[in-house]
């Protein structure tokens, strides 16, 4: 489920966790996995307000992603 409120997202994971690169992906901030990881690798994405350059990085309930003018507030609960 993705609610919206001025520039930030609430993001339910039904998992204990998901890929940076995926979430980008599955909220449309990247529209291909080849632009999510440049948007990682080119330093544009920060975790809890840090620069995160790991793809692959676990992305758990709690989270919060932001990336331009994005923020997505991982939750837990199932996806709809």
């Amino acid at each position: 489920m993705k609610v919206r409120v001025d520039g930030v997202r609430k993001i339910r994971i039904s998992g204990g966790y998901i890929r940076l690169d995926a979430l980008l992906k599955f909220t449309s901030v990247a529209l291909t996995g080849g632009e999510a990881k440049l948007l990682i690798r080119d330093g544009e994405v920060f975790v809890g307000g840090e620069r995160c350059t790991q793809r692959g990085r676990k992305i758990a309930p709690g989270d919060v992603v932001r990336c331009g003018d994005e923020t997505l507030i991982v939750a837990q609960g199932s996806s709809q």
